[in-house]
């Protein structure tokens, strides 16, 4: 069966994705960065109230994937306390200066993770080399990719995506970016079997009180009075379509 992981940046939104029949969560904080490790309050109530697998991501700042020893000292700590939590699988992903897998401390991760299930995500839409990189991530023993096929969507990046399922003898390609249930077909036809959507919108505050002219945020136009959210019925709606097109749903 294709399964629909969904990312969320925070535990409700998370409940309210397994609700709607999320398959798998990636938990990250801080959409507006493109999402960083999540709070170890996030994590320990992500494990006490979720029944579906959790994959929080380690990403300890915005920006690049290329990190400096202190960051990297950040990640290996906080990938040893989610080993410790009981998550089955994390989210990281590290290049080198040169756009380049950066191998000697991704095997330092893997060496970490145990029997944790490693998800290299979307730094592989920023390397040098996508076909070096998966027979990296194989021979490292990476359980998945996820990428928008070095797209600046998944749906732009069709053919590459296509190109990678044929070339792949380990990790499963992940398609995320851009899907939603207007495309998700065009991913499924080409053999995709597993897809990521933050399935999202943007909400309104519950505050009636907004203090005028002072900000929390250095980016003066940032609406502080709205917060982006899963949309459970967006989710409900994707995996029932994913069913309606899984070939092997159909002949079960």
């Amino acid at each position: 069966m294709i399964k629909l992981e969904v990312c969320c940046y925070s535990v409700e939104c998370a409940l309210t994705a397994e609700r709607a029949g999320a398959d798998r969560i990636e938990l990250c904080s801080s959409q507006s960065e493109g999402g960083l490790t999540p709070s170890y309050g996030s994590l320990t109530l992500a494990r006490e109230r979720l029944a579906i697998p959790v994959h929080p991501i380690v990403r300890p700042r915005a920006g690049d994937f290329c990190y400096s020893a202190v960051d990297f000292s950040v990640m290996k700590n906080d990938v040893a306390q989610m080993r410790d939590l009981g998550f089955p699988g994390v989210v990281i992903g590290m290049l080198d200066v040169e756009g380049h897998i950066d191998l000697p401390r991704l095997r330092e991760v893997m060496a970490l993770c145990g029997d944790m299930a490693v998800t290299f995500h979307r730094a592989f839409d920023m390397c040098q080399n996508p076909m070096q990189a998966l027979q990296q991530l194989t021979d490292l023993g990476v359980a998945r990719i996820l990428t928008s096929g070095q797209q600046q969507n998944a749906e732009l990046g069709l053919p590459l995506l296509r190109d990678l399922l044929q070339a792949s003898q380990g990790p499963v390609i992940m398609a995320g970016a851009g899907v939603r249930l207007s495309n998700l077909h065009k991913f499924v036809d080409i053999g995709i079997r597993e897809l990521h959507s933050s399935s999202g919108h943007t909400v309104p505050s519950t505050m009636r009180y907004r203090k005028a002219g002072v900000t929390m945020c250095a980016d003066n136009e940032f609406d502080e009075f709205s917060h982006y959210c899963v949309d459970g019925e967006m989710v409900e709606a994707m995996k029932g379509a994913l069913e309606l097109v899984d070939p092997l749903a159909q002949s079960a």
